[in-house]
């Protein structure tokens, strides 16, 4: 086993920071057109800022952000200033980390190809000595330096960027912007691209204010759901609330941490709200959203006290199944299906969805902790890792690894689940090696998947993934191995020999005797006390003593 790297101890997950919370606002015609219009006005401030830091690059310092701050209060107020230049610095920062992630993932295939370009053809890998393996065909060495030199222009040209501090952004996203040259082939006018580009590039959102009435001044949602907003200067003619303020017909009801947020708002702490439209659907939706103070983390032993539910996620359905402290299975292995073909809101409803029944299969059985391999397959899906298949690349890459993190972990803390992340080391080796076979049974299946479940909850436990085989006959007691019965890590003695039985073990060994009988170091030793009590022999030969 030299060659196996040592798995990373389990830990449990932090809980999340923040609060989101999301209701649809039903709009007259007059209500929608007035925020339509003030989106708009906005949204053109920010572009114009926006234009503006980009321009400014790593040059940047708090005299140019107070500069580009006061440009923006004469025309709208100071606090819709403040949300537009805070908004275009994330936006800008964002873009920032996007090209060093970018430059990290060219370096590392460029550093890959040119390994396996410098190897013969078809020699294999060799990972004690460092070496990748070769390219199996001439061609596929011809096409691969190829794309060597595609990526070696990519990544000068985004240190270049990096350098001079140039981000490429833009408001509405790029994906919306290209859209605008193929109409035809996505279904779309260009009267309805053009009202969800307007869509995108609206600015409709408030940073909260702790000490201001209901948290916010800009967007304010009192606890009878009346939401109102602050006009900028430039569209004070349209107020019809005092202090240049328009008051919404539409009420705002939040089901999801309703408690919560009217607390805050009572208090007049800071909430955070956005206002946005779906053009597809022809609805308005506003988001409030705040900080939580971090719960302390809880100890992995108290969360693991009830056992857990151990998860294997795979890209179709989530593999369940119930281990008591023990690491024992408990029960029938639980599947929960989703299908992430369609849209983006199709698949996060259907992650949704499969969640929220892990959740309630998890509070339905008694545990209290959640057991899930901690995956990041950010370069997983590369095809120089995987070679020529690309049906396991696309396979991983469709794994919703980031996006169902998060919304597990944000689940669970509102149902007081916890999280284990365990090291996904040899779970799906040794899981099916040890588990899959002695699981099965006349009228239960285990498959594959079933079994990583449970190697995923004993590490999470804290057991050895492999079992322990049963020892020999008593009759064999010279090769008999340890006990069966499964002990915690820390249980003194748990790798020693078995107890004794009471009774005799042999029909010459009375009840009760044998008291060196599970001192395996005193078994046929020279000075040690037989397993009789009535007699021992002396080290001497009889005939030599005094």
């Amino acid at each position: 086993m030299s060659g196996l790297r040592e798995p990373a101890a389990p830990f449990v997950v932090p809980g999340p920071t923040g609060v989101a919370i999301r209701a649809r606002l039903r709009l007259s015609s007059a209500d929608a057109a007035v925020l339509t219009e003030v989106g708009m006005f906005l949204g053109s401030l920010a572009s114009q800022d926006l234009a503006m830091r980009s321009r400014q690059g790593t040059a940047h310092d708090a005299a140019s952000w107070a500069a580009r701050k006061r440009r923006l209060t004469g025309p709208s107020s100071a606090r819709w200033a403040g949300s537009i230049t805070k908004a275009t610095h994330d936006q800008w920062a964002l873009a920032r980390r996007g090209q060093a992630a970018a430059m990290a993932w060219l370096r590392g295939q460029v550093a890959h190809i040119e390994a396996r370009l410098a190897r013969p053809l078809g020699a294999r890998a060799d990972k004690r000595a460092g070496l990748a393996r070769g390219y199996a065909t001439r061609s596929e060495w011809h096409a691969k330096s190829r794309r060597l030199y595609a990526l070696q222009d990519r990544l000068a040209a985004l240190e270049s960027d990096w350098s001079a501090g140039r981000v490429r952004v833009v408001r509405g996203g790029r994906k919306l912007a290209h859209l605008r040259h193929r109409l035809d082939g996505a279904g779309l006018t260009r009267q309805d691209w053009w009202g969800r580009w307007q869509s995108a590039r609206m600015f409709l959102a408030a940073d909260g204010e702790s000490g201001k009435r209901c948290g916010n001044e800009a967007i304010r949602v009192t606890d009878a759901g009346q939401l109102s907003i602050r006009l900028p200067a430039a569209l004070v003619h349209l107020a019809n609330a005092p202090h240049g303020r328009y008051l919404l017909d539409a009420t705002v009801s939040f089901t999801h941490c309703a408690g919560e947020w009217r607390d805050r708002i009572v208090a007049d702490r800071a909430v955070a709200y956005r206002i946005d439209h779906d053009v597809l659907r022809g609805r308005w939706y506003v988001t409030a959203s705040w900080q939580r103070t971090p719960a302390p983390v809880l100890p992995l032993r108290a969360a693991v006290a009830r056992g857990v539910v151990a998860v294997d996620m795979n890209d179709d359905h989530l593999a369940a199944w119930r281990l008591d402290v023990h690491g024992n299975p408990v029960g029938e292995p639980r599947r929960f299906f989703y299908d992430l073909s369609g849209s983006a809101q199709h698949r996060d409803a259907q992650i949704r969805h499969a969640l929220t029944r892990l959740l309630h299969h998890t509070r339905d059985s008694g545990a209290t902790a959640i057991a899930i391999e901690n995956l990041d397959f950010t370069d997983g899906a590369s095809r120089e890792r995987h070679g020529r298949g690309k049906r396991f690349r696309r396979l991983v890459s469709r794994f919703p690894t980031a996006g169902l993190r998060t919304r597990l972990v944000s689940m669970a803390a509102e149902q007081n689940v916890a999280i284990v992340a365990v090291d996904p080391a040899y779970t799906s080796r040794w899981g099916a090696q040890h588990w899959r076979q002695p699981l099965t049974t006349p009228t239960r299946r285990t498959t594959r998947h079933d079994a990583v479940a449970v190697a995923i909850g004993r590490h999470a436990l804290g057991h050895p993934i492999r079992r322990r085989k049963a020892p020999p006959p008593h009759d064999r007691r010279d090769r008999a191995g340890h006990r069966t019965v499964q002990a915690g890590p820390e249980t003194l003695g748990r790798e020693g020999p078995r107890p004794r039985r009471i009774g005799p073990r042999t029909r010459s060994v009375p009840p009760g005797r044998g008291a060196k009988a599970g001192d395996q170091h005193a078994q046929h030793r020279m000075g040690h006390a037989a397993e009789h009590a009535s007699w021992q022999q002396d080290v001497q030969p009889l005939g030599l003593q005094e």
